[in-house]
């Protein structure tokens, strides 16, 4: 019989990250994410329940998680579930936790305190701003449909270039995560 062990967590970090290196060399931090959960009750009474979740993050992107995020940013995580398991140093006995091994974070919110103003969208992941881009050109088409001067040889008008976006509303702020 198949199996699946796949987590999907969006939630607020309930700690700064802190990085280390294992002895091979391995960067590696862990999360503390806090997802909220609303429900009804049989009275019809509204009621929320926060879940800590501790969340492993390795190499690279545990390098990213250390340098862009900190303490009550949203995150989305995409990972799976891990027993980890351990002697305790006091009273001797096995003890284990579930936790989930992070395959992807990917930040959510924006970054507006810390990078002077730009927002950062959803799509915004795993290695901090997403490369610069060339801008779209338009211009008259030629007779091969292409952009750039007329058949006449003499050159177009520049094309403008589009004004930037405006500045992501602060409607998430709502969110009571």
């Amino acid at each position: 019989m198949a199996s699946v062990n796949k987590v999907f967590l969006i939630g607020n970090l309930t700690r700064d990250p802190v990085l280390r290196y294992t002895p091979n060399g391995s960067a590696v931090t862990d999360l503390g994410v806090a997802t909220n959960r609303t429900y009804m009750t049989k009275d019809g009474e509204k009621r929320e329940e926060a879940t800590f979740i501790d969340v492993t993050v390795w190499n690279r992107q545990a390098e990213t998680c250390c340098q862009y995020l900190k303490k009550g940013q949203p995150v989305h995580i995409e990972g799976f579930l891990k027993m980890d398991s351990w002697d305790d140093k006091a009273t001797g006995e096995k003890r284990t936790k579930l936790k989930v091994e992070a395959d992807r974070v990917q930040f959510l919110g924006s970054r507006r305190d810390d990078m002077g103003g730009e927002g950062m969208s959803s799509h915004d992941e795993d290695y901090g701003p997403p490369p610069a881009r060339e801008p779209r050109r338009s211009g008259p088409p030629t007779s091969n449909g292409a952009n750039g001067p007329s058949r006449g040889g003499a050159p177009s008008t520049p094309p403008r270039r589009p004004a930037p976006p405006p500045p992501d509303s602060d409607a998430d702020d709502d969110i009571p995560f």
